[in-house]
């Protein structure tokens, strides 16, 4: 509950910051746009060709397509800036502000940033999720709807273990802003089911950036493709991924030396 309490009172200073700037809105909602029409022509090129991409249809695409922008909304809104903060804290010496406060640094360090206008590519991957929903013939049962929420949440967790481990690097490597433009192109892999790349890709976006794990685990939800093997591999690799994560922190933070070293 402390966590908790902690995450909310900087959630509400996050959201006071961000509404000084409302001119962001209308830049994240134009961003949000254009990304949304691509990813849709895109769509409508290959089913063209088409009826059916390594056995899924293009409604159940468009589910796959209004997750992968609903997840990645997630992840600019609250996981992106608290590391790439954390990697300029490290990077500037200023991470000792956080490291003296009488909280756990890794919780703090994970939760001190929010961008809520980007919350806009939340609500547009819900709406493309709604209506790719609607427009498939078999109806999503409760199973359905509880393995998706399971698989959301595990798929967020890898995503914030990848991040943080990411992050952590900072304090060995002093520049780690590529890493941000090297996951935004990685990330786009995820608007397609991992099952068409290749075996090396298939599991590079799996289990070293865990891509597959945050959209294409959650549409198997919802299009009934879901097996439990994969949910059990999926959380004993978060629960693996995030002890590795909290243990490489820890180790990480006898590297640095800020500003009252």
């Amino acid at each position: 509950m402390k966590t908790v309490r902690l995450a909310l009172l900087f959630f509400k200073v996050g959201v006071l910051n961000e509404l000084q700037y409302r001119v962001n809105f209308l830049v994240s909602l134009l961003q949000s746009a254009i990304a949304l029409t691509t990813g849709l022509v895109v769509l409508a090129l290959v089913y063209s060709h088409t009826d059916e991409l390594n056995g899924w249809s293009q409604p159940e695409l468009l589910c796959v397509l209004g997750i992968q922008i609903l997840m990645g909304g997630l992840i600019k809104t609250y996981i992106q800036p608290n590391m790439t903060r954390l990697m300029e804290d490290v990077r500037e010496g200023k991470l000792d502000f956080a490291l003296t406060k009488p909280e756990d640094a890794q919780v703090l360090v994970s939760v001190r940033e929010v961008r809520i206008w980007q919350a806009v590519d939340v609500v547009s991957g819900l709406v493309v999720l709604g209506f790719g929903l609607s427009r498939i013939t078999s109806d999503v049962g409760v199973l359905d709807a509880l393995g998706f929420a399971v698989a959301l949440t595990v798929g967020a967790v890898l995503i914030y273990c990848f991040w943080l481990v990411v992050a952590t690097g900072a304090f060995w490597v002093v520049n780690m802003w590529h890493a941000v433009e090297l996951f935004d192109g990685l990330f786009q892999t995820g608007r397609w089911p991992v099952g068409i790349y290749p075996v090396w890709l298939r599991y590079s976006v799996t289990f070293l950036v865990p891509i597959a794990f945050a959209v294409t685990v959650p549409a198997e939800a919802l299009t009934s493709r879901l097996e439990w093997q994969t949910v059990v591999v999926a959380i004993a690799f978060a629960v693996a991924l995030f002890a590795f994560t909290r243990w490489f922190w820890r180790f990480g933070l006898r590297r640095y030396s800020g500003a009252s070293a």
